[in-house]
Order: structure tokens, then sequence, then C-alpha cells
């Protein structure tokens, strides 16, 4: 078996770990590579760390049988553009603090490491949302695991997104902005601005107003087999978007639309996790918080 390892934000205090996760891998035969980020930052805080393959081809994906993601959810968001289109199997160990997409708690990665070795697990595939813009954007990486935005640029007033489903109208949201989400990305932004929870399997999207100036305009769920185009108007001729947490700057004229992608995200999912007991553990649902 091989595995890659990935990481963003590497701390001194994570080390420890790491060296644990290490010796575990390989005390099971399990080969080790690393992405040239997380090597930078291992050789930085331990420049006497053993030293393993760098995924720096595409060649060099192939084989592998795991891509492990060390961090948060920012950090499993990042792996999934790394990975791609290979779909390679996709294992949150979370070192951040929520945790939605990285399930794995820090006690528990050596145990996880193990259910791997055994064959102990289940694939979830996760539907991705693809852009499609009239000029190249985000360098070809147009997809995205959790929300697509549009939002006013700068703190200028709210802007008009006229929005269509497969070219027909459906409305025109006067707001900060507008999110297209999928399953997985309505536990984040979606949620926030008052979008519905969506189980991982179901094939839809949210759409969700991002602070609307109509108190009566609510998020609404549309099929994921849907193409959802837009066109935006404000007092500026510049406007920021979004896929998961790359963001760039696009004039007015841009048009933009989105739909499913022809691929999707590989998450590996462990005998003990189950997204209702996970929703319940993060927004502490079931808790009497009245004290």
């Amino acid at each position: 078996m091989r595995v890659a390892l990935h990481g963003l934000s590497l701390k001194e205090e994570f080390l420890p770990i790491l060296r644990n996760l290490f010796e575990k891998l390989q005390s099971i035969g399990i080969s080790i590579c690393l992405t040239p980020i997380l090597d930078q930052q291992l050789r930085k805080l331990s420049p006497s760390a053993p030293t393993y393959g760098l995924l720096q081809h595409p060649e060099d994906f192939d084989g592998l049988d795991f891509f492990l993601s060390i961090g948060g959810d920012g950090t499993l968001l990042d792996s999934v553009c790394v990975v791609g289109n290979k779909q390679i199997p996709i294992l949150g160990l979370n070192t951040g603090r929520l945790g939605f997409l990285a399930t794995v708690a820090t006690d528990k990665i050596e145990e996880a490491v193990e259910e791997l070795a055994k064959g102990n697990y289940q694939i979830e595939s996760r539907t991705l949302l693809s852009l499609t813009s009239s000029k190249k954007l985000f360098h070809g990486a147009n997809f995205a695991l959790n929300e697509f935005t549009i939002h006013k640029k700068d703190t200028s007033s709210m802007i008009t997104v006229h929005t269509y489903i497969d070219g027909k109208y459906l409305n025109s949201y006067w707001a900060d902005g507008l999110i297209v989400a999928t399953p997985t990305g309505s536990t984040g932004y979606s949620l926030s601005c008052g979008g519905p929870l969506i189980t991982p399997g179901a094939k839809n999207f949210v759409i969700t107003p991002v602070s609307p100036h109509n108190l009566n305009v609510r998020p609404i769920i549309v099929s994921d087999e849907a193409e959802i185009s837009f066109e935006i108007e404000g007092r500026t001729d510049k406007f920021m978007i979004s896929l998961d947490s790359r963001s760039t700057s696009i004039a007015s004229e841009m048009k933009l639309s989105v739909k499913k992608e022809a691929f999707s995200a590989k998450l590996v999912k462990l005998p003990t996790y189950h997204f209702f007991d996970t929703i319940r553990q993060k927004l502490n649902w079931g808790l009497d918080l009245r004290n």
C-alpha cells in the first residue's frame, strides 16, 4: 500500500503526532510520500526528519491508494484540488477545530491507519461543482467540493444577481452575494447564511442568498442535474467569485454558470463515522444549553 500526506500549516506541537504516524505507517508496510508543501514545512521544523518521496509530477500519483489530509477542513478542501480528477480516496486527519470533513481526531489517527490496512472502510462519493466561465479562471482547477460564491468586492452597496436554472429565469437576488452549495458544502458558508443541511448522498444543490435585501427571499434546493447561470449587476464593475477557499476578481461582463462536475471527490468513511453523529457533535444538537 502507498499513501501520500498533505498539510498546509504544520505546527511544531503536532510534530510528535506526525512522527508517530510515520512510524505506524511504516510498521505495517505502508509506503509514504509527501506533497512538496508538507515536506518544506517538515524540513523547516525538523531538519533531521527522515526523507520521503515527493509528489512533484502527475506520474507520481500513479499507484497511490490513499491521500491523507493533515489539518482542518480547509486542508481537506485543498487536498481535493491536489487530487483533482484522479479520484484518489482522501482521509482527513483533524488537527484543527470544527472538522465536518476532517473527521479523524489526533488521538484516533493510529486506529484509523489500522482500519485502512485492514480494508475496514467505505468510500463516499461527494458531488463537486464545476464552474464554466467566458474566461479561464482558477488556473483551470474550476471545481469545488463545498460551494461556488458570488460576492460584492468591497464595502459598496449590494449587488444584483440574475439567476437562471437551465436557462429559465429563477430570480434576481438583491444581496451582498449568492452561494451555490453542494450537500457537502451545506454545513459551511451556506449554513451560516440560513441554508438547510443536506445529507451527503442527496442529489441536490442549494442556492442561498447572502444578506438579501428582501427578507422573503429564502434558500432554494434544486436538482444537481441542473445548470445554474448568472448575470451580475452593481455600482462597480468588479465582483468577487470563489470556489471553496479560492477567490478571484471578475468583471461584470463575465459569463458564469455552474453544474455538477463529471468526476467526484472520494472520501474515506471509517466504521466509527456517521454524518448524523458529526452534525450532532459539531452543532451541539440534543444538548440543553439553557443554563
